[in-house]
């Protein structure tokens, strides 16, 4: 019973998280701040849910999986490496309009 709350909740807190990182994404205007929400609110949302497939696979089998581990390291790791290299390219460009509602000249 107490499991399966927790992985309600945390599946819960998941979608809520991935809905405010792809409201994010397409309401912000800036490159920077789209770059930003998406990778902050998506992974925590993301995460959230892994931990509680982490959960619900520990209680179903007695032991904890290294494939849900394995997954949330690559995430975690991989996530905020993205987004650093996005944002070197987009300073590369500077000269050109990034904001897809704005004209470049």
């Amino acid at each position: 019973m107490l499991a399966e709350f927790v992985i309600s909740f945390l599946n819960t807190v998941g979608a809520a998280f991935a809905l405010v990182g792809s409201i994010g994404l397409a309401q912000l205007l800036d490159f920077f701040t789209r770059l930003h929400d998406p990778t902050k609110a998506t992974t925590l949302g993301v995460g959230s849910i892994n931990v509680a497939a982490l959960v619900g696979s520990s209680v179903a089998n007695g032991k904890v999986s290294p494939r849900e581990l394995a997954i949330s390291l690559f995430l975690f790791i991989t996530a905020p490496i993205s987004a650093h290299l996005l944002g070197k390219a987009a300073l590369k460009v500077r000269g050109r309009s990034i904001n897809p509602r704005q004209k470049s000249n």
